[in-house]
């Protein structure tokens, strides 16, 4: 099956993984990050449980996060713990360590102190289920925040069903069947999904470079199916022609094949949907083989331009257009507040403004909010919490955001350049913001329409999303 493919030999992977790893500043001892300390006691799986030691008097909320400290999406694991670990802090936590997976200490949320127990997983769904049994069955958490990719979340959801009275609340998993096609009843998805971060780009690619026949490529798995499924509805609704897919394993670290499937005439350009260490492997490899500008070229999926990888490739995907879930130049208070508070906690973590720190913000928040409403009470098997989430708008620094009938988010997406910014560093520039994306983008998606694939959804002329035209 295509679906969680690894792809790629494990020497290869981890090859790649110490590369890149120890490029990316503070990220470079990950999988020590998933270890404990004096604050933290391990289980026999390397993942740490922190007590955060609260002074209120009701009984304390367990709650799991489970992201990737293993395998291709790694260097982003401390990333997606400070996200979620700012809003503990904000409560009364304070950070237990320099690592945000250290944990927190006191945060209490309507009297209850919360406790914490970390997993970890690799990005293959086998894992993520693994992981999440083991935080639901055995550590007996009371709300799962988590995973990280596109198959681990429609595995986690899949779970979530014989799980009824766990909350389960996505983390930053982006593939679309993960709440369109699942449906759990007790999974909740605050940030938008994998097609949703691609409003815009078509029309762009369509209108603005005057594209009209372009290649894909992208990893063989879940989440770039569901990327290239939103540009493909959008660009071939205008007219634009789909020539090619090409699907590399996940974390392939020898491009050079697929490259050369890129017809080098008659092409317009191509959109990458290449993510976590693949992406570092796909530039160089794209570059030995002298294939000029990346930027002349190629448009990109939102992990590929994602500001934890920028600090590593640099200039050469200067000038890349992408879509994201996050307006990275917002002087909204929300958004600079986050910010201040993630920086002054964790002040060696890259990248706050990554989606993956900042949708596992969004899912402690809007859980925490959720709490209070309900004063804590969790006593019904969370049925109230859980009847308080789907109710919930979030006001988050990422926007508006609210919940569909499947609880999967409805919210802004930003079409963004890779671009110097006024402080010389390399960022994402803002250049369109799309407001209210659903998860039927604008009628191209429903539970009836084929699960995205490797050769769905089919490249049709028809009506444009309405933000697109």
């Amino acid at each position: 099956m295509s679906r969680g493919r690894n792809g790629g030999s494990g020497v290869r992977r981890w090859t790649l993984l110490a590369l890149f790893a120890a490029l990316v500043l503070t990220l470079a001892a990950v999988a020590a990050g998933c270890g404990g300390d004096d604050e933290a006691s391990t289980t026999d799986t390397g993942a740490a449980s922190s007590d955060t030691g609260g002074s209120g008097g009701g009984e304390a909320i367990k709650i799991g996060h489970l992201s990737n400290c293993e395998g291709p999406f790694a260097p982003f694991y401390e990333n997606t713990v400070a996200g979620s670990m700012i809003p503990l802090i904000r409560r009364g936590g304070e950070a237990a360590g320099s690592k945000p997976s250290d944990g927190v200490t006191g945060a209490t949320v309507a009297g209850h102190p919360i406790e914490l127990v970390f997993g970890c997983s690799d990005a293959t769904p086998d894992k993520a289920a693994e992981e999440a049994r083991r935080l639901v069955e055995q550590e007996k958490v009371d709300i799962l925040i988590g995973p990280l990719s596109g198959s681990e979340g429609i595995a986690v959801a899949e779970y979530s069903k014989s799980q009824p009275d766990v909350t389960f609340v996505n983390g930053t998993s982006g593939a679309q069947d993960t709440t369109l096609k699942v449906q759990s009843p007790n999974f909740f998805r605050w940030n938008t999904d994998g097609a949703q971060w691609m409003a815009g780009l078509g029309d762009y690619a369509y209108n603005e470079l005057g594209w009209r026949n372009v290649v894909t490529l992208a990893d063989d798995y879940d989440f770039p199916y569901t990327q290239v499924a939103g540009f493909v509805a959008e660009f071939c609704s205008l007219g634009g022609n789909v020539e090619k897919r090409i699907w590399p394993p996940l974390g392939e670290e020898d491009y050079s094949s697929y490259i050369q499937q890129i017809p080098e005439t008659n092409l317009d350009g191509f959109f990458l949907g290449v993510g976590g260490t693949g992406t570092l492997a796909f530039v160089k490899g794209y570059e030995e083989l002298g294939r000029g500008n990346l930027a002349d070229k190629i448009i990109a999926g939102s992990v590929a331009i994602d500001p934890v990888v920028l600090k590593e490739i640099g200039p050469r995907m200067e000038g890349v257009v992408s879509g994201s879930p996050v307006d990275a130049q917002s002087t909204d208070e929300l958004y600079t507040s986050y910010i201040e508070d993630f920086t002054a906690a964790y002040p060696d973590v890259p990248g706050p403004e990554s989606l993956f720190a900042v949708n596992n913000f969004d899912a402690m928040e809007a859980t925490l909010q959720s709490l209070e409403q309900v004063d804590g009470d969790i006593s019904d098997g969370g049925a109230k919490l859980r009847e308080a989430m789907s109710g919930l708008t979030l006001e988050a620094p990422n926007g508006t955001i609210t919940l569909d009938e499947n609880r999967n988010a409805v919210g802004s997406n930003y079409l963004v350049e890779v671009a110097k910014l006024d402080s010389g560093d390399l960022g994402l520039k803002t250049l369109k913001a799309i407001p209210e994306v659903d998860q039927t983008f604008g009628g191209a998606f429903s539970a009836d329409t084929p699960t995205p694939d490797r050769k769905n959804p089919a490249c049709v002329k028809g009506d444009p999303p309405p933000w697109a035209g």
